[in-house]
């Protein structure tokens, strides 16, 4: 038997679909709702949120490194200025495959192995993607015709302007201008962030380092539209940086070529000073280098070159050598007896070549002194003993004023002070006391090392810089004007912003400057006398001479000599040999120039610092005597 039909059940099947109808519209309706929802947040409540979202995608603010200002000498001539260069960069983003770009670039233009490994170092620092960074910091005009040929195969590899620091004058003014380096991560520290983030270098050493903040100038901003890879596509808005200030100093370039060309290839350094002003007219450092290397970028042979020299080019020895001073300390010395009414100028002592201290075995000999002959310079007097240079005199002056009241005298003149202005002075001299020796050294002062203090010699230490300011207080009669290189600028020089200050030398009296000049000025023109009476000078400069200097030099021991012995510089190796130092100023009756001049390891001041001096300082003040009759 078949099994009933059944029939289609409309009513059930409308039922369902009504329901599903239904279901169907309420998700509609709920999707629907979501969207506009979503529309609604998107577009009114977070709008402004998203178009500033947008805007920091699409628009970068990029910081613009101002140019640095220039630093001029006296007469106008450019010192440090800046100079557009031309620089590979890369932008890692927009390259696929980075060693073998590097390779390319090899074959190119010749990228070294240095250049790779700093540009990877400068890579790691870098602040946002699509941040181009320099592989060559200069290229030559033919190394950018080389990219400019090859630009369609060098996707990511761009040739961009900068400005770069360039000193013209390279070497000769190294070490008292100074250069700008690279910024390291130890200058972050120290750094205004903001002000320096477009910046690459900072000043270090000498006036770019001292003038930082003000040759600097203000960091600049640009508002710029990119695109998905990070390319400027627009530039919206730009606020110029604000260029730094230029400064003028008191150096005299040609001056300093001067003092350059007499030093020649010998170590030592020359420091001339205006008097008048205490402006430093020339302050060199010989051997110096190149600064623009610092700037531009030097291969690691080269740098181990300078760093690893027996000679230290890198060390500045105006300003930071420290030498004993020799013979140029006496005429504090005799200042100091004759402020301290311990002697007079009519005082004398019978030298016999030799000084002892009452009950004790120790000598000290004078200069003159030879073995088996006690040689000496019979009666002396403080004017005789100035221009003889004779040790005897000063040991015994010294002996009688006693540490405490020479030490004083000494610091009055700035021995083992910071007196400049706007200079450096990472070391200071010493001028040693018991205080000071107990301690560094643990020991008591005994009355020998105040004997060897009374010759510039024992522990007593000055920079060429300190000796340089003491011969202008001599020519100014005890009247202080603290060195100081800035002439003219935005920038103002404030004396108490920096060093010690100093108060004129007032207890020595007028007449008695004026006798220490006198004796000062026997040392180059008193000769054709017999040589018992002629200036330590006289025979190496003092002849021919169309104005009045007033000098001392100096010699100072680098190696101890044996009771007993004598000083054999032949059996002494270059760098044992004796240094050779000269003070002068002129003319002597109104100083335009004082200076002083060190030869490392020269031998006799005299001999060698003089001749130096003397071709210095005509250089500065023969061309103003055939001009003014001065």
């Amino acid at each position: 038997m078949s099994e009933p039909m059944h029939l289609k059940d409309s009513e059930s099947e409308r039922r369902s679909f009504a329901g599903r109808s239904v279901a169907v519209l309420v998700l509609v309706l709920v999707c629907t709702s979501i969207l506009v929802g979503r529309l609604i947040q998107l577009q009114i409540v977070s709008h402004q949120d998203y178009v500033t979202r947008s805007d920091e995608n699409r628009i970068q603010v990029q910081a613009l490194a101002p140019p640095r200002g220039l630093i001029l000498d006296r007469r106008g001539v450019v010192l440090a200025e800046n100079r557009a260069v031309f620089t590979l960069s890369l932008i890692k983003e927009r390259i696929v495959d980075m060693p073998a770009m590097l390779d390319e670039l090899k074959n190119l233009v010749g990228v070294s192995d240095e250049e790779i490994e700093q540009f990877h170092k400068r890579m790691s620092r870098r602040k946002r993607p699509y941040e181009a960074v320099a592989l060559r910091l200069v290229l030559s005009e033919e190394q950018i015709s080389i990219l400019s040929v090859n630009r369609h195969r060098l996707s990511g590899v761009e040739v961009q302007a900068q400005l770069l620091r360039y000193y013209p004058h390279g070497e000769l003014l190294s070490h008292v201008v100074g250069s700008v380096r690279r910024i390291t991560e130890e200058d972050l520290g120290t750094l205004d962030v903001v002000n320096y983030s477009a910046s690459q270098f900072v000043g270090k050493r000498g006036v770019e380092q001292f003038y930082e903040t003000s040759l600097h100038g203000t960091v600049g901003y640009q508002n710029v539209e990119v695109d998905a890879r990070g390319q400027i596509r627009k530039v919206l808005e730009i606020n110029p940086p604000l260029t730094g200030e230029s400064i003028t100093l008191h150096l005299d370039v040609e001056l300093q070529s001067a003092a350059v060309k007499a030093l020649g290839d010998r170590r030592g350094a020359v420091v001339a000073i205006d008097p008048k002003t205490g402006g430093i007219l020339a302050m060199v450092s010989t051997p110096g280098y190149d600064p623009n290397l610092f700037v531009t970028g030097m291969t690691a042979e080269k740098y181990r070159e300078l760093t690893s020299s027996r000679d230290i080019p890198l060390f500045n020895r105006a300003v930071d050598g420290q030498y004993a001073p020799g013979s140029t300390f006496k005429p504090v010395v005799g200042l100091a007896g004759i402020g301290k009414e311990i002697t007079t100028w009519e005082e004398t002592i019978q030298d016999n070549g030799a000084f002892r201290i009452e009950g004790q075995p120790r000598v000290w000999r004078d200069w003159s002194w030879k073995k088996n002959n006690s040689g000496g310079q019979g009666q002396v007097d403080l004017h005789r003993a100035i221009y003889r240079s004779s040790n005897v005199y000063f040991y015994n002056l010294a002996h009688k004023l006693g540490i405490e009241a020479l030490a004083d005298m000494a610091k009055r003149f700035g021995i083992g002070q910071a007196t400049a202005i706007d200079v450096l002075q990472r070391n200071i001299g010493l001028m040693p006391d018991p205080v000071w020796k107990y301690g560094a050294k643990g020991e008591i002062w005994y009355p020998g090392d105040t004997v060897n203090v009374g010759i510039g010699q024992g522990d007593v230490l000055v920079t060429p810089l300190q000796l340089a300011s003491m011969a202008a207080v001599i020519a100014n009669r005890g009247h202080w004007m603290r060195p100081r290189m800035l002439l003219s600028s935005a920038v103002d020089l404030v004396e108490s912003d920096a060093g010690v200050p100093m108060q004129d030398i007032t207890e020595v009296k007028p007449q008695d400057w004026e006798n220490m000049i006198d004796a000062m000025e026997d040392v180059v023109h008193r000769g054709n006398k017999g040589f018992r009476q002629n200036g330590t000078a006289w025979a190496y400069i003092g002849r021919n001479i169309g104005y009045r200097m007033a000098g001392k030099s100096g010699t100072a021991q680098v190696v101890g000599i044996l009771q007993g012995e004598e000083y054999d510089e032949e059996l002494l190796t270059e760098y044992q040999r004796k240094h050779a130092w000269f003070m002068a100023f002129a003319p002597a009756d109104n100083p335009r120039i004082a200076l002083v001049v060190l030869v490392e390891n020269g031998g006799g001041g005299s001999s060698v610092a003089a001749p130096v001096a003397r071709e210095v300082i005509d250089a500065y003040l023969l061309p103003k005597i055939a001009g003014t009759g001065l």
